[in-house]
């Protein structure tokens, strides 16, 4: 059968799933400065809605709803990336606190703790929950960065051409590790990921949900991207 996709317009399409881009710019938005504007993600948010109607396959098992998801989500991604705001000394903090977690955790054996962090640090917890704020913006992709280990673009596993049985292999074993990272991860990061992610909740209601600030859920969700890029080093 014709694919229903390629009898639609371009308008059409723009009109049916604006809606969708939308909810995703608006989730992403709450998560950058202010200088982003909303206008620009939803344009590039568009973008990724055609380049998923021109790309779409059927036959590969996932509805349009997620794939066109996938795709608006990467390109929005993508469009932030080409503006790097984010100074050099963030990045540079965001690998000590990482290198900082893993050393913790190769000792001891548990999770790392706020206050052992600091103290390798050599700062004080306010310091460094100051660092994970900053981390925050820069971090704000780390989570889907993880899903996508080859920096191949979001939803490339989609993608007409099928990847080939080694990277195939590779990927499964990456998402093994990924996800029983997410399962070691402390309750309370895994269930500010789970409502940011799956439930696609913002900040602040996430804070209400767990009954804390809306700046201290940032930096529960940062140090959570932090601690899952330390245990999953070896795939970077």
């Amino acid at each position: 059968m014709y694919n229903q996709l390629q009898l639609q317009t371009s308008e059409e399409l723009i009109e049916q799933y604006a809606p969708l881009v939308k909810r995703i710019a608006h989730h992403l938005l709450a998560r950058l400065p202010s200088t982003v504007l909303l206008d620009d993600l939803i344009q590039a948010g568009m973008i990724g809605l055609l380049e998923a109607a021109s790309k779409y396959d059927a036959s590969k098992g996932a509805s349009f709803e997620t794939y066109a998801g996938i795709r608006i989500r990467g390109s929005i991604i993508d469009e932030v990336r080409r503006g790097d705001w984010t100074p050099r000394s963030v990045h540079r903090n965001s690998r000590r606190v990482t290198e900082a977690i893993q050393q913790i955790e190769a000792r001891t054996g548990r999770d790392a703790s706020d206050s052992e962090v600091a103290k390798e640090l050599g700062i004080s917890v306010d310091e460094y929950h100051n660092l994970l704020k900053d981390s925050l913006d820069s971090r704000l992709f780390s989570f889907e960065e993880m899903l996508n280990p080859e920096h191949e673009g979001p939803g490339e596993s989609f993608a007409n051409d099928d990847p080939g049985p080694n990277k195939h292999i590779e990927r499964e074993a990456f998402l093994k590790a990924l996800s029983e990272a997410i399962n070691n991860l402390p309750e309370r990061e895994k269930l500010v990921l789970a409502l940011y992610y799956d439930e696609e909740l913002n900040l602040k209601e996430i804070g209400q949900v767990l009954g804390v600030s809306e700046s201290r859920v940032s930096q529960i969700h940062s140090q959570a991207a932090l601690r899952l890029r330390s245990r999953l080093s070896e795939w970077q």
